[in-house]
Order: structure tokens, then sequence, then C-alpha cells
């Protein structure tokens, strides 16, 4: 088992009101230095789809895609020993330190990407943000059981938040 750092950024600007996080980059998304970097992961297939718009095929697509829908991205944790992309075997965890993104935005939502996200936001970060999170199912591939329908289903409560935060602005 190997011990990793996250080495990507968050994405965010001080308009962004939603925060999405992930548990730990995958293998595809640390080689790619960027968030549901693997092909097969379908976060930027459901929120294209939910926002009407085109898939982004770049990274500097996703980034105009998350911002204009005030919208930032980011990871529970800041390096572990995992193996792999495998979620179940994360050990030795030391977090991302939310304050980074939290401080310099007007966040108000939290969703959690998987019950890994959403088990380790849970363990390491409520305490700090006192924000609830809002469990959603993984866009992995690892996650068969849901359809692209299923998450879109799911995934759609975002669309809520945005609707509101466009109305009040």
């Amino acid at each position: 088992m190997r011990h990793e750092m996250h080495e990507i950024a968050p994405v965010f600007n001080k308009n962004s009101r939603i925060l999405i996080l992930g548990s730990f980059p995958s293998v595809k998304s640390r080689e790619g230095k960027f968030f549901y970097h693997h092909p097969q992961n379908r976060f930027w297939k459901v929120l294209s789809i939910m926002f009407c718009c085109e898939t982004p095929d770049t990274i500097e697509k996703k980034k105009e895609m998350l911002l204009n829908n005030r919208i930032a991205v980011w990871d529970v944790i800041a390096s572990c020993e995992i193996e792999g992309s495998s979620d179940s075997s994360i050990k030795n965890v030391i977090p991302n330190n939310l304050d980074e993104v939290l401080s310099r935005t007007e966040i108000t939502r939290i969703y959690t990407n998987g019950a890994t996200a959403s088990r380790l936001y849970k363990k390491y970060c409520y305490g700090q943000t006192k924000i609830q999170d809002i469990k959603l199912p993984s866009t992995s591939p690892a996650n068969a059981a849901y359809s692209l329908d299923r998450l879109l289903k799911e995934w759609s409560v975002i669309l809520e938040d945005c609707y509101q935060f466009n109305k009040k602005s």
C-alpha cells in the first residue's frame, strides 16, 4: 500500500455556494491532475445533463461549468494510504483543511460523492465545518448499481440549490 498525496487544487471562486466533496482522487485523476478524470466516471456527464450543456472535454471547460453554476469541488482527504483507486483500502487519513475553501466562499451546502466521502467527511470535517453533508450516490464506475438515469434522479437535488442561489443574485 502506498501513501499518496492529494495534489489537485480545489476548484472554487468567491461566488461558489455548493461544495461537492469526493473521498480521494482515483489513479486516473491523479495521473490527469484533475477531478473525476477516469473516462468511465459519470460525474461530468451527470452535471452536464443537469445543466443542459455539452459534457466538458477539457479541464478549463470543466472548471468553467462548475464555476458558472456556483459549484466548488474538492476532496475530503489530503493524503492517505491507498491501493490503486480503492476507497475500501483507504487508511491513515489526513483530511484537507476545508477552511481553505469555506473562508473564501459563501458555501451553504456540502454534497458528498458517495458513501466513503460522506463517512470520512462526518469523521474528519464536520466538526470543523458544522455543515451537514448531503450524501449522493457515487458517480464512480465501481458503482454499477446506479444507472445514469438513477444517478440523475438523485443528483438533481443540486438543481434546486442552484436555482435558489441564482434567483437571489
